[in-house]
């Protein structure tokens, strides 16, 4: 007999944070209506959504193994959620371009999803408006944080806007998704983008999936080691000043 979601939770934590594991109804919808700033929703959205649930884990892995280093804990979440982007481009069975769209958004919710948690495991706060600006800098979103957190300012306030005009515009949704499914394959990675295109060929989604998104997630948690792991720039000593 299988035991209850209630009492799984209690022995797996994980399994209770996979929970979210696909985004929320709410930012697709958001997405679809606003698709060329939708790197930007899923990652404000990423960081209200997912930051707590790193931070749960974080502190979770740190009691359970004293002493682990950042860099550790920060590879345990990245063998993690790269195993989650292998399944998910194995197991999808959607096809043509509204599958494509689910997928590639699915994997660039899953390497948000790392990203926080790695940038917990480095000891920084995942609830911080800065993880917006990270995760956008590091799928190559935006080159620079500067350009990042303004993209990010625009998206935010046509995210308020759209609360007050909901429904005021109607778009051909054949052309939303085309535009919505290359943006998030662009966040995703562009593996992730050639394998957009696949999905179409009878038999080749599953192939290319498993190996675009591995592919694509373990690049960018080599990337989030490398920005979060840096040691600091200590200033150097001032020297006194010489007597006369």
């Amino acid at each position: 007999m299988s035991e209850p979601a209630d009492t799984q939770s209690a022995l797996d934590p994980d399994a209770a944070d996979d929970a979210a594991a696909a985004p929320p109804g709410t930012l697709w919808a958001r997405m679809k209506a606003d698709p060329q700033y939708a790197p930007e929703h899923l990652a404000l959205e990423a960081v209200r959504r997912l930051g707590p649930e790193a931070e749960r884990w974080a502190d979770r892995q740190r009691g359970l193994q004293p002493g682990i280093t950042g860099a550790a804990l920060a590879q345990q979440a990245a063998r993690r959620f790269t195993t989650h982007a292998r399944i998910s481009g194995a197991v999808s069975g959607a096809t043509g371009l509204p599958g494509a769209v689910v997928d590639v958004g699915v994997l660039a919710w899953t390497q948000a999803r790392m990203v926080l948690h790695m940038a917990a495991a480095f000891g920084l706060d995942p609830n911080h408006a800065d993880r917006a600006t990270d995760l956008l800098v590091l799928q190559k979103v935006h080159k620079v944080a500067e350009t990042a957190r303004l993209a990010l300012g625009v998206a935010a306030g046509r995210e308020r806007a759209a609360r007050l005009f909901a429904g005021a515009a109607d778009r051909p949704l054949s052309g939303v998704m085309l535009r919505l499914g290359i943006k998030l394959a662009q966040m995703a990675g562009i593996r992730a983008a050639k394998r957009m295109f696949a999905k179409v060929i009878p038999g080749a989604a599953v192939i290319l999936g498993t190996w675009a998104n591995s592919a694509a997630t373990k690049d960018l948690a080599r990337r989030t080691r490398e920005y979060y792991g840096r040691p600091a720039i200590t200033p150097a000593p001032v020297p006194p000043p010489e007597e006369s």
